[in-house]
């Protein structure tokens, strides 16, 4: 009997186009209302045609609309059907949300610097960094029990996908560098397969201490941003 080794798994990670809330400076967080602008429309369809050429076998995306409108190009241009997912929301602002973005400060978004500085802060009504983070390492989890025959493909947010980066990565919240995510930017990383059975590699551990996996990315043309790139429209 011939038994094949585990494949390492391809993520392509992608944030949403530009919206008219992105263009305005508005904080979005869970609302729903931001839709895309001709220029996300065309973005969605760059990163389309770019992901057609890979074998791709599953989108997932948050169910914002932001995100499924820019789920709905790649997943016909590679035969697959969009599976939403609430887990992948960008992070929850609370009250802040339709504010300007310069409300947002350091206290309530546990950010300076460049640098996660808290994972407890929180705005009011909304998300820490330590919950986005519990959401997405719920994810990664998930997505470690189920079979996929191609690479995966994750249309989120920019805080979503800082912080799946990040549990995939292995490096913990606090410290971070939190680096820009362009909209319709593409992160490619290669993950590889965890040792099935108890023991160290068995599964994603907490919050703060993740297993350490291994992320590789091409290199990037120009204009690429946190080891993605982003389509010229």
């Amino acid at each position: 009997m011939i038994v094949r080794a585990p494949r390492h798994q391809i993520v392509w990670l992608v944030r949403h186009g530009e919206t008219n809330w992105n263009r305005m400076g508005w904080i979005q967080g869970h609302l729903d209302s931001p839709r895309l602008t001709g220029r996300g429309r065309a973005q969605a369809r760059r990163v389309a045609s770019l992901l057609a050429t890979k074998e791709v076998g599953a989108v997932y995306s948050s169910d914002l609309r932001r995100a499924r409108d820019t789920a709905d190009p790649v997943a016909r241009a590679v035969g697959c059907a969009v599976l939403t997912d609430p887990r992948l929301r960008e992070r929850s602002f609370g009250l802040l949300e339709g504010s300007p973005n310069g409300t947002l400060r350091p206290e309530v978004t546990g950010i300076a610097a460049g640098r996660v500085v808290d994972t407890a802060a929180r705005p009011v009504a909304g998300e820490s960094l330590a919950q986005l983070a519990d959401r997405c390492a719920d994810v990664v989890s998930w997505l470690d029990t189920r079979p996929h025959d191609g690479d995966v493909v994750i249309v989120a947010h920019g805080g979503s996908i800082r912080l799946l980066r990040a549990v995939l990565a292995g490096t913990p919240v606090l410290g971070m560098a939190w680096g820009t995510v362009a909209n319709a930017s593409v992160h490619r990383l290669t993950v590889p397969p965890i040792p099935a059975g108890p023991g160290p590699g068995a599964a994603i551990h907490a919050v703060g201490h993740p297993l350490p996996r291994a992320v590789t990315s091409p290199p990037a043309p120009p204009g690429a941003t946190m080891g993605g790139w982003t389509p010229p429209c």
